[in-house]
């Protein structure tokens, strides 16, 4: 019988809107939501990628990743700019807003981590990720 106290699925499902409900929490004085931040982690990380490159690394559907980058846009945390190798292309830097806060948004990300493994030895840390990223693995290739 399943039983969702058991279930990683729902477990990971209820973990994913806990920890989306503290990052709100704490981002949101930076005037970002939830769902700006994967698309933002990217053009902190790598600038200079393209809509459709960002959306696969985030692994969120394109039109999805087209509205959230253009509210980006509108919000002053992104800029598109044409590749210069190809001007067809156009690649997402992160603006000079979004680089003015990023040490603290990433701060708040970092505090939201500690939260939820408060009390976990770093060995246990460090094999939850190793078993998140299996499972993640395994559902990317179904």
């Amino acid at each position: 019988m399943f039983q969702r106290e058991t279930s990683f699925g729902y477990l990971v499902n209820l973990a994913a809107r806990l920890f989306i409900r503290a990052l709100d929490r704490r981002i949101g004085s930076h005037g970002l939501v939830h769902g700006q931040f994967p698309a933002l982690l990217m053009v902190w990380e790598r600038p200079g990628l393209t809509q459709t490159e960002i959306a696969a690394a985030v692994s969120v559907e394109q039109p999805t990743m087209a509205n959230t980058l253009n509210r980006m846009e509108r919000d002053g945390l992104v800029e598109r700019r044409p590749d210069p190798d190809d001007r067809r292309r156009t690649l997402i830097f992160p603006a000079a807003r979004a680089l003015a806060i990023r040490d603290a948004v990433l701060a708040e990300a970092g505090a939201v981590n500690a939260l939820a493994t408060r009390g976990m030895a770093e060995a246990d840390r460090a094999e939850a990720i190793r078993l998140l990223r299996w499972m993640i693995g395994n559902l990317k290739a179904d």
